[in-house]
């Protein structure tokens, strides 16, 4: 018979341990989204060896969410005084970058649990740890096991439930608690066809070179002099292949910046999709932009820790990603935020797979990103001018890295290739808004993608050590834009304006305005559909889901991005030594306004009560006043 006082003790114990637990529990938040949603569909198949160890990027919120928004609409608004006034990476941090409490609690949860500190950031957004997976597992409360991923030949690692921390740990998100997704390049190699209309310099009429400059920047002075670009890679490159490139393609020595960081050894792998990759984004920016004053290349593991460093490195002001399947999470979006606040250009290839019929592959679909489309270029016989462009569709192609929206895995079956596009889970941001967009089938409440676009196809590269060929992908089209951004920032800097920062607010409203057909290649045949999305897309005159507004017409949309850049500020009453035209540093007289303004463009006065003298402007100007009356003869 039992005994009712130790029946009793029991009870008592296990509600106590029950309650305990609970409080526990209570005190302690879940992380969501570390978990991926297949896991529920799958049956582990082991766990990770206690004593492996695994690189993790915690990231921590960022703080004043709401006035950060504020300040990103006010920053690309050219009506407002804050217009491309941009943020020094510290007035980032002061306004909304976690506090330095925070911050070093999160250094001390580190410590406590036995994680050792790789890489610390000024920003206080971000830190980097190694640890044992029996480290990690005690300190999120996690175990991580092993499945067979249903869509790739390989096994992956996950945490059996959501990862959690004490309630006053102010952790974000853990970037590398599972692999079930991993970065892939998007450029495949080509099998060049001698019918190909390409007519360029490089081997088999492919495109090297200054071809990318005759077609898109055709006698521009320009070279990307004074500026820097920023390259987003998950593997390395061999410094010969990239020699001899700029050797057999008549460029200059562009000078390097390596920013190895953690999951970064140093050397490329032996995979040659990978290398090629970082070659091919290297080859084409300083193809667009020789005379750069140094390339940055960012080799990692993870995206939130190439992006936390991007963002320390103000100086670089155009940056352009061509990989996919990293897992791109909340700390990941806070960086292209900051990006935006500070001026930076954030490039992102569209995809490969033609039209999208699942959940576009992200950055891609961001708000904060500028989403590069796909183009067949034709040039003339002498590959010295621009004839054409279609969208670029390849059509079904094997073996595929990259096919109709999901990847293979370099495996043999295949897939279909071509431009992506499509519509986002995302909303809609302002200036998507008031384009035809129902016309072309896409949304009028969700974003659309993508923004521009470039020539994918038919492009020769050189890579993995000494190999060469024809690739093709919006891996191309991507760095071709940093690269092309950087003319329109070098020429701004020489006219003392800012950088054009976050492009899309200037892109829709040039392609919505009267200069559209001079600045855009407007890519009016072709499509990206395939055989799962036979109705989406087709390209159209003006923006479509295929290509967005088309690709660059040389200096004419220089001046256009630079005359975006916002208004020239005038103040009688300035005294102050620098005088660029600014918000801050206006120009004290009305002459030096409208000698600084190259083609068209805006004046705002500042001065209260005053009145220039009279004069005529021969130039379109849009006069407006802050403090008083403003009369200006005609």
């Amino acid at each position: 018979m039992t005994n009712p006082v130790r029946l009793l003790a029991c009870l008592s114990g296990g509600l106590a341990l029950l309650l305990a637990t609970q409080a526990m529990a209570a005190d302690r938040k879940a992380l969501p989204g570390h978990v991926p949603a297949a896991v529920s569909h799958l049956l582990p198949v082991g766990r990770l060896n206690a004593s492996n160890r695994i690189d993790l990027a915690i990231g921590l919120p960022l703080r004043n969410r709401e006035a950060l928004t504020n300040l990103l609409q006010q920053l690309y608004d050219p009506t407002s005084p804050n217009f491309h006034h941009y943020l020094t990476p510290e007035q980032f941090t002061e306004k909304f970058g976690p506090t330095e409490t925070d911050y070093q609690t999160v250094l001390r949860f580190i410590s406590t649990n036995g994680l050792t500190v790789v890489g610390a950031y000024s920003h206080r957004e971000l830190v980097d740890v190694s640890a044992t997976v029996a480290d990690i597992e005690k300190a999120f409360h996690v175990n991580l096991l092993t499945y067979r991923h249903p869509t790739e030949q390989r096994e992956f690692y996950a945490p059996d439930i959501e990862p959690s921390v004490d309630s006053n740990v102010p952790i974000q998100t853990l970037d590398g608690l599972n692999n079930y997704y991993r970065p892939y390049p998007g450029a495949r190699k080509q099998t060049i066809r001698s019918s190909s209309p390409a007519n360029g310099t490089g081997p088999l009429n492919t495109y090297r070179g200054k071809d990318f400059r005759n077609a898109y920047a055709p006698g521009v002075t320009l070279t990307g002099a004074g500026q820097y670009v920023g390259l987003v890679e998950f593997d390395g490159y061999f410094q010969s292949d990239i020699t001899n490139y700029e050797s057999q393609a008549g460029l200059p020595n562009v000078p390097f910046t390596i920013i190895k960081l953690p999951g970064s050894s140093g050397f490329p792998d032996n995979n040659t999709n990978y290398i090629s990759e970082v070659s091919l984004d290297i080859e084409m920016v300083i193809s667009m932009s020789p005379g750069l004053s140094s390339l940055y290349v960012f080799e990692g593991s993870s995206f939130d820790s190439e992006a936390g460093s991007i963002v320390t490195n103000s100086q670089i002001k155009q940056i352009s990603s061509s990989w996919f399947g990293f897992g791109f999470d909340s700390t990941g979006d806070g960086f292209l935020q900051q990006m935006a606040a500070q001026g930076q250009t954030f490039f992102q290839a569209s995809g490969d797979g033609d039209a999208y019929t699942q959940q576009i592959t992200r950055p891609g679909d961001d708000l904060y990103a500028t989403t590069v489309g796909g183009t067949a270029l034709t040039m003339d016989v002498t590959s010295s001018n621009y004839v054409s462009e279609t969208v670029w569709n390849s059509g079904f192609q094997s073996p595929g890295w990259f096919g109709n929206g999901a990847y293979t895995n370099g495996s043999t079956v295949g897939g279909y290739w071509g431009s992506g596009g499509g519509i986002s889970t995302n909303s809609i941001p302002g200036w998507q808004q008031g384009v035809n967009l129902t016309a072309v089938g896409g949304s009028t409440t969700k974003r659309n993608i993508p923004d521009v676009a470039l020539t994918a196809v038919n492009i020769w590269v050189n890579y993995f050590n000494g190999l060469s060929g024809g690739f093709e992908g919006t891996s191309c089209a991507a760095p071709l834009w940093a690269g092309f951004a950087a003319l329109v920032n070098q020429q701004a800097a020489a006219d003392g304006k800012p950088p054009i920062g976050f492009i899309n607010p200037a892109l829709y409203a040039i392609g919505e305005g009267q200069n559209y057909n001079s600045s855009f290649h407007d890519i009016v045949t072709g499509n990206d559909t395939w055989p799962g999305s036979t109705t989406a897309f087709n390209s159209a005159t003006g923006y479509d889901l295929c290509t967005g507004w088309g690709s660059p017409n040389g200096q004419k949309m220089i001046n256009e991005l630079e005359n975006y850049t916002g208004p020239i500020f005038v103040n009688f009453n300035y005294i102050g030594a620098t005088q660029n035209g600014a918000y801050n540093t206006p120009y004290p007289t009305l002459a030096q306004a409208t000698n600084a303004v190259p083609t068209r463009g805006t004046i705002i006065f500042e001065t209260a009560g005053s009145s220039p003298s009279s004069m005529t402007i021969s130039k379109p100007m849009t006069i407006t006043s802050m403090g008083g009356a403003v009369s200006i003869g005609h």
